[in-house]
């Protein structure tokens, strides 16, 4: 069994290809929890990592059959467990 499944971390420390379910988020200004929300991350829901920008900012991510780009430090309030 690999060590890393169902591993708990946050959304910006998952390399591309990986694969994981949000727990939670941890987002304090509501504006952006309310537009993270709105866009489709919710708990439960499971994200995959498809690309990181050269410089590390912004992660595409895509979940929900579509792609978004994120900015890292918003990706990092979101706690998730790692599924592949």
């Amino acid at each position: 069994m690999n060590n890393e499944k169902n591993k708990i971390t946050n959304l910006a420390e998952l390399k591309v290809g990986e694969i994981a379910r949000v727990v939670k988020l941890n987002i304090q200004d509501k504006r952006i929890k309310r537009h993270l929300l709105d866009m489709g991350i919710t708990r439960g829901v499971e994200i995959k990592i498809k690309k990181i920008a050269p410089m590390g900012d912004p992660i595409d991510v895509e979940l929900r059959g579509y792609e978004l780009c994120i900015r890292k430090a918003d990706l990092e309030q979101i706690e998730v467990e790692v599924v592949k």
